[in-house]
């Protein structure tokens, strides 16, 4: 037995010298392969690192031509209906300059001025006349401008009466604007009329809008075990040598774009977010056309009195037919106007006060509400499920002021939800699992009369060309459309686009003329369709109270009763009495 131990002793003993050789022959190479493998994992790390910092996005390709491979073919109805959309909303252009202009040849709202101009009967008004101002816009030389393109707002109001009524400005293309108001009760008015944008700020923001889509970009991360990174993402990517991910819906064929990860699949992405705003958009010449308190929003003043006083309706015969003999412009139709504070529908629809949550309650009871969009429907959300103590807000765990959000009253069988809109958004972090397109739900939905869609859908769609916006509003109107075929008792109320505050920042990338034009291809797109319209653009331009994107409570108020009077609309027998 010991001989035998004393064998494998040996053996062993020859192994470790074996080893040993091994190992003096080529320690060298050992210290080449550990400063490899050193270097390697140094250089992985440093990977790693830079994925977590956010770099500045690339230039952007200016020709923005290549945005058109993406995206579903339109037919040629489509395209049709595209060249008119964007025909109806075209603005008047400043006159062409070999050079840009200069601040003081621009529109100077304190140098403009408006007048009243007066009736067939003098300076007498009654309820259901129509009264009219002429602006005469002029440079900070104070000299007439010869043409049109500036952005003017007008309202006439009665701080006394808590009343007001948007105005319609009408571009007469030669420095003079005529801004005509619907007059609509008895006693004192005021006419105030606002310079948004001059018409060389409008070209500016027109430029930008066309050639900068990229002005707000967007990341996401990726990540897979212990390795994560961040890449940019956009609708639009320029055309270089990165390979990309593509996120395109593979229902409605609406576009989606980011970088490829370097060390990571494209299945690996966990979340969207806002990237940041690009600087340095515009020339320090341009930037003056952008200063608060100067040229953005800034009132205009009468020449002369800016109040009059309305009478109440013409009851003579005699004297209505001699009011009548020459004909008038045509009789504006605005979508309401606010009485005592609150807001009194023309269209038709019997507006109700829901003044305590028993009555809300009353009215949503059985229903089913399914809020889309952006943080304008949002902000509806959480006034009802703030309002209504009833209405339990489930915790869904998802992160603020993102969503999706569900709020419940059990005992009287009440469900509110809301879901953000798909990309572009620009909120904080939004996880991938839950980016999805208002169409594509919509879809999902059973609907029936019990069942209420509120829509909103504009702020986060400024950036970007019309085209873009159309292509995405008849994704959801083919939508509703289906789902009213399937489903002709579902109530669509759609939330229209509203007013905000601007400085120099928040003009070049949601300035309210980039709001105007596509709340004006939101109507015109969903005209004739079997949906409601809140007016959120007319409910916060009538109001006294400053403009904003997310509009006070009071304004909010008014239009939840416009919601619920919808959704609960008076019966006939109270309208008779």
């Amino acid at each position: 037995m010991c001989r035998s131990l004393s064998k494998y002793a040996l053996f062993f003993l020859l192994l470790a010298l074996s080893g040993l050789i091994f190992l003096l022959r080529n320690i060298h190479s050992l210290e080449s392969l550990n400063c490899s493998t050193v270097s390697a994992l140094y250089q992985l790390q440093s990977r790693i690192q830079s994925a977590f910092t956010q770099g500045e996005p690339p230039p952007f390709y200016h020709n923005h031509t290549f945005c058109g491979q993406f995206g579903q073919i339109a037919s040629p109805e489509d395209e049709l209906e595209e060249r008119y959309l964007l025909d109806s909303v075209a603005w008047p252009e400043p006159l062409p300059r070999s050079t840009p202009p200069l601040l003081r040849q621009t529109s100077d709202p304190v140098h403009s001025l408006f007048a009243i101009l007066p009736t067939k009967e003098g300076r007498e008004w009654h309820v259901g006349d129509q009264l009219e101002a002429l602006v005469q816009m002029h440079d900070f030389q104070g000299r007439p401008k010869r043409y049109g393109g500036d952005f003017l707002l007008a309202r006439l109001h009665s701080p006394e009466l808590g009343a007001g009524v948007a105005g319609e400005v009408q571009d007469h293309r030669n420095g003079f604007y005529s801004a005509l108001f619907p007059l609509l009760w008895v006693g004192s008015a005021q006419i105030e009329i606002t310079l948004v944008h001059s018409s060389e700020a409008v070209a500016v923001l027109r430029w930008l809008r066309e050639e900068r889509p990229d002005r707000v970009f967007f990341k996401s991360l990726f990540r897979s075990g212990f390795l994560s990174e961040t890449t940019l993402c956009n609708m639009c990517l320029p055309p270089d040598d990165q390979p990309l991910c593509n996120y395109t819906d593979l229902q409605t064929g609406e576009p989606w774009y980011c970088y490829k990860p370097k060390m990571l699949s494209c299945d690996t992405r966990i979340n969207h977010a806002k990237g940041g705003y690009q600087k340095h958009l515009i020339t320090n010449n341009d930037a003056l056309l952008f200063q608060s308190g100067v040229n953005i929003k800034v009132p205009i003043h009468a020449s002369g009195p800016d109040k009059i006083n309305i009478l109440p309706p013409k009851t003579d015969k005699l004297e209505v037919e001699r009011s009548s003999t020459k004909p008038e412009p045509i009789k504006l139709t605005p979508s309401g106007y606010y009485y005592g504070g609150s807001w009194r529908p023309l269209g038709g629809v019997m507006m109700r006060q829901f003044n305590d949550s028993s009555a809300i309650t009353q009215c949503l009871r059985g229903k089913v509400i399914n809020m889309y969009g952006d943080s304008t429907v949002r902000q509806w959300f959480e006034y009802l499920s703030a309002f209504v103590p009833e209405l339990k807000e489930f915790n869904l765990h998802s992160p603020k002021n993102v969503g999706p959000f569900m709020a419940v009253d059990s005992t009287h069988n009440i469900l509110l939800r809301y879901r953000c809109h798909g990309p572009p958004i620009r909120f904080s972090t939004v996880t991938a699992s839950e980016l999805r397109y208002i169409s594509n739900e919509l879809d999902g939905l059973s609907g029936g009369p019990d069942t209420v869609v509120v829509l909103s859908i504009w702020a986060h769609f400024s950036t970007f060309p019309l085209e873009v916006y159309i292509r995405r509003l008849r994704h959801i109107r083919r939508a509703l459309v289906r789902l009213l075929d399937r489903a002709p008792g579902t109530l669509v109320v759609i939330r229209s686009a509203n007013l905000q505050a601007l400085d120099q920042e928040v003009s070049l990338y949601n300035s309210d003329w980039f709001s105007l034009q596509l709340n004006s291809v939101l109507r015109a797109m969903f005209k004739g369709l079997d949906v409601l319209l809140v007016d959120a653009w007319q409910m916060t331009l009538a109001h006294h109270l400053p403009h904003a994107l997310h509009p006070p409570p009071v304004i909010v108020k008014n239009m939840i009763d416009m919601l619920l009077s919808y959704v609960c609309p008076k019966k006939k027998k109270h309208q008779q009495k």
